[in-house]
């Protein structure tokens, strides 16, 4: 096993979930979360991984995170939103409001309480999603808070460098993200998504994981965001 130490926040369900199942075979991972009941699952399934309550959107939680966590060679920002979701016409600004400071600024924040713990020449990723690049309607508010953390890829990356700054954009993927949809209103989704993608399905989780660790193990790649998402951003 590698000594090198991957923190994933986010990492209780979805994909962070699913990229600290394929990186601890070879890293020592901790994961963190807000939700109690996720995280001991999570555990209790990973094995021997550290797991740590964090509500990622909490400063003060986020420092004492940081400061019992010891060197982090990688991090992983897995966390997101899905609020801003709606017709720009009426969508709710407070809505909207709301996924900027789920999303946008706590990965700004998480990564920069990091940085002091990060080995230098290790790396940074952000996990957006494909709205921040798409022209799908209905997605104004999503969409400017995931390119809010796309956008940050390229600046960190010059800014922050040898430290490697990366992003992941999700497409479509099966994750508890789509709970909100009753079981009957996910199936037509993800058959509607899944026929206007080339690759013919919606995305798993483990598809991204092995995106994100990609980005960790390739030590080449800076500045990137890699859009994984079956194609769909190419057939939209």
């Amino acid at each position: 096993m590698s000594s090198d130490h991957i923190v994933i926040l986010g990492g209780s369900s979805g994909i962070g979930l699913a990229a600290a199942q394929r990186l601890q075979a070879a890293h020592r991972v901790t994961i963190a979360g807000r939700d109690p009941k996720r995280l001991a699952a999570a555990k209790a399934a990973l094995g021997d991984v550290r797991a740590v309550a964090l509500d990622a959107a909490d400063p003060e939680e986020v420092r004492t995170f940081f400061a019992s966590a010891g060197g982090v060679d990688h991090l992983v920002l897995a966390f997101g939103s899905g609020r801003g979701v709606g017709p720009f016409a009426s969508v709710g600004l407070d809505d909207v409001r709301k996924g900027f400071e789920e999303k946008v600024f706590p990965q700004f924040a998480c990564a920069q309480a990091a940085l002091p713990l990060l080995r230098k020449d290790g790396s940074l990723t952000f996990i957006a999603a494909v709205s921040a690049h798409a022209s799908m309607p209905g997605t104004a508010g999503i969409g400017a808070a995931n390119a809010a953390v796309a956008a940050l890829t390229p600046i960190l990356a010059a800014e922050l460098k040898p430290l490697r700054v990366n992003c992941v954009s999700p497409g479509v993927i099966d994750t508890p993200w789509w709970d909100f949809l009753s079981p009957d209103q996910k199936a037509a989704a993800f058959a509607s998504f899944a026929g206007r993608t080339p690759a013919g399905r919606v995305g798993r989780a483990d598809d991204i994981a092995k995106a994100i660790a990609f980005l960790i193990e390739d030590d080449y790649m800076s500045g990137q965001t890699l859009i994984c998402d079956g194609g769909l951003l190419v057939a939209a």
